[in-house]
């Protein structure tokens, strides 16, 4: 039954106690209105979260690949209070500052890929990408290039749900029914090994940069500000490009003054083992996206990097004229400060790495399943492709949910899905033990899935 909007009252144990009616007040995306299920969480620590039943769950996806950290750590609760209880807020509008705001804008730019030196900071993802496509715009702009109006971007990418953010993301249910979406965006086709026929049987790097060459032929360099996208993308599938792909498109990008956007809201601060997956590419973006990871999710926040080029063009003269109520809230800095340092004291990039390739080892196996047609893996960032046919490499029909429902119910594991692939992004204080509790678990419902998508119980 939904849960009623009542204020839960504390149990003996001082837990919440949720009463159950026949409504529930709350707007939930993506749940369809017939369902009257609901899991309600109330607790956690490290990698486990637990439920207003008493039952404990797996958090193999950080919530929504957010809490690098893991949950209820002492530390960041500390300094949010102390911020709290000194200046909890304040504005970074026109010459007004606060001192948390330019700790961590310095802090940044030190942790950042050697060029971006500025920082702008958002409420999270989808604002970190408007801002972005308006930088971009205006970059040019403020150059006379007024016809510098096109992004580029990839079909299955993600980039948030604001208008601007939705419109270069190339999921189609991120358009259909909101249109018309924002004008002269163009998504080429993604950099997916694993989809071999979505490249002709062309080397994919050679497809793609092939594919990019014609479209700036044919929109015109002069009319295209930017291209954006993932360097890993993680609701596509944790899809990870050949590793020529990224400096080949950036050379291109610039050769026609093109700016690169990365969105790192999901691999920055340590996801891919790096501090931002631009250094595993090699490649420094002209504009580099954060959040999530930027505050392990204890409160939100993001912040977008940029260079000196783009920073002074930007706001020249009167100056940038965007802005958010919460740009640079002191509580949030305060927040992210005491989650980079919990990162930077506890080698969390390396933990990232060794057990990262830890369960790449122990979910290598998982191929030889009917139903497995791949497993992708950077840091503690995986996908396991399930298919109905391993030759066709053609998705189950049921798309991974039935999947995703099993693990949760079955072996208390959270993770996430998309239509094609299951998506593992577990904090990065991980443990092998955990890790190994996570591919059992993975083992003993995959073996059970079926060409059809059902899980035989």
């Amino acid at each position: 039954m939904p849960l009623s909007p009542k204020v839960p009252t504390p149990g003996p144990d001082r837990t919440a106690q949720w009463v159950l009616t026949d409504r529930d007040r709350l707007l939930h995306p993506n749940l369809p209105g017939t369902r009257t299920d609901r899991t309600v969480m109330v607790a956690g620590r490290g990698c486990s979260v637990r439920d207003s039943e008493g039952r404990e769950y797996l958090d193999a996806a950080a919530v929504l690949g957010v809490v690098q950290v893991g949950h209820a750590r002492t530390e960041i609760v500390e300094a949010a209070a102390a911020q709290m209880s000194t200046l909890e807020y304040f504005h970074l509008w026109e010459s007004m500052s606060n001192d948390k705001a330019i700790e961590l804008a310095a802090r940044l730019a030190g942790l950042a890929p050697p060029g971006l030196e500025r920082v702008f900071f958002t409420s999270g993802g989808a604002e970190g990408n408007e801002i972005a496509l308006r930088m971009a715009r205006f970059f040019h702009h403020r150059k006379g290039q007024t016809d510098r109006t096109w992004i580029l971007a990839r079909k299955t990418g993600y980039h948030g749900i604001a208008y601007g953010a939705g419109s270069v993301s190339g999921l189609p249910v991120y358009h259909e029914g909101f249109g018309p979406t924002l004008p002269h965006v163009h998504h080429l086709t993604a950099p997916d090994p694993y989809q071999a026929a979505a490249h002709g049987g062309e080397d994919v790097t050679e497809h793609c940069l092939r594919e990019l060459r014609e479209t700036i032929e044919r929109i015109g360099p002069d009319r295209i500000a930017a291209m954006i996208g993932e360097p890993v993308m993680a609701v596509g599938g944790a899809v990870i490009p050949p590793p020529d792909y990224w400096p080949r498109v950036a050379e291109l990008l610039r050769s026609h003054g093109i700016l690169l956007i990365l969105d790192e809201v999901v691999t920055a601060y340590g996801r891919t083992g790096h501090w931002f997956a631009a250094e595993h590419f090699g490649v420094t973006p002209d504009i580099l996206v954060t959040a999530k990871g930027l505050t392990s999710g204890y409160i939100p926040h993001g912040a977008v990097l940029v260079t000196e080029e783009v920073a002074d063009t930007v706001s020249a003269s009167t100056g940038f004229p965007i802005g958010f109520t919460y740009t640079g809230h002191p509580t949030a800095c305060a927040v992210a400060l005491a989650n980079l340092d919990i990162i930077e004291r506890e080698k969390l990039l390396d933990n990232t790495t060794t057990i990262g390739g830890h369960l790449a080892d122990r979910l290598a196996s998982l191929k030889n399943l009917p139903v497995v047609g791949d497993v992708r893996q950077t840091g503690l960032m995986l996908g396991v492709e399930l298919v109905a046919d391993k030759t066709a490499r053609t998705p189950l029909p049921t798309g991974t949910a039935p999947v995703a429902q099993a693990l949760k119910e079955d072996e208390g594991i959270i993770l996430r899905g998309n239509p094609r692939s299951l998506l593992i992004n577990p904090p990065l204080v991980m443990d092998r033990a955990t890790a190994d509790r996570l591919a059992d678990g993975l083992h003993a419902v995959l073996e059970r899935v079926g060409p059809d998508g059902r899980v035989r119980r």
